[in-house]
């Protein structure tokens, strides 16, 4: 099973931080923001790992990271040229990289301490499918799309940031992929925004009822304002020093 870690865009919300670098480079309390999800796919076992991100600020990841020794993996890298493409268009970017291999992908903004081994080991023996992870929030409404699960883990629907949303489960940046994900991104369109949305890729998975959701306790995407990346810090300062990440 290979391992992306998607880090591009423009980071605009968190400007001026972003005027000259990277958002996943940016300090969340003692470590660059991207060692959160890399060493996320390490503890789950993940071995050959993709990092996406924007032609100006790859050679900064590489300067960083290197060949991934450091973490025990071995790192690769590509380039988004499009910032605003999606999700969606940047794990596509990872097809000659994954091949016939299931896919985990996380987002580089995005802090947690859930442990996926256990997950990921069960998933490498499904034949097909996806899963999605999600966290509970008063918020999901405005600013993340929604899960309602049924029986074992089941997904029901997923609605992007609705008036009235079915559950308080937000959708987080944490996805596994069956190896047709490609297949499924080719039949995406661009939204309104302009995008391959991950969302209408997942309910790809939904249609054919092959799409589950895994709950974690916590979860924070650091990278959607400054209050968010200031919220990140404490956290995990505080989870930090109760020895819990």
């Amino acid at each position: 099973m290979k391992g992306v870690i998607l880090a591009g865009g423009l980071a605009t919300r968190l400007r001026p931080l972003t005027w000259v670098t990277n958002k996943h480079l940016l300090p969340v309390y003692h470590k660059p923001m991207i060692y959160y999800p890399l060493e996320a796919m390490v503890k789950a076992g993940i071995k050959e790992i993709l990092l996406t991100s924007s032609p100006d600020h790859a050679g900064d990841f590489a300067n960083l990271l290197e060949s991934g020794e450091d973490f025990g993996v071995r790192l690769y890298y590509a380039i988004q040229k499009n910032p605003t493409g999606g999700i969606a268009e940047g794990i596509s970017l990872a097809k000659e990289f994954v091949q016939d291999e299931k896919v985990l992908v996380i987002l580089g903004d995005n802090i947690f301490s859930f442990n996926l081994k256990r997950i990921v080991d069960e998933f490498k023996n499904k034949k097909r499918g996806a899963v999605i992870f999600g966290t509970e929030t008063d918020t999901s409404s405005r600013q993340y799309g929604v899960v309602e699960i049924g029986n074992n883990g089941k997904v029901l629907s997923i609605e992007e940031k609705p008036e009235f949303p079915k559950s308080k489960i937000a959708q987080t940046g944490i996805y596994m992929y069956d190896e047709r994900v490609f297949e499924f991104i080719k039949k995406l369109k661009p939204s309104s925004r302009g995008q391959l949305e991950v969302t209408d890729l997942n309910n790809l998975y939904l249609k054919e009822g092959t799409l589950q959701c895994q709950t974690i306790k916590w979860w924070i995407d650091a990278g959607t304002s400054h209050e968010e990346l200031l919220r990140a810090g404490i956290t995990v300062s505080e989870k930090v020093k109760r020895g819990e990440l």
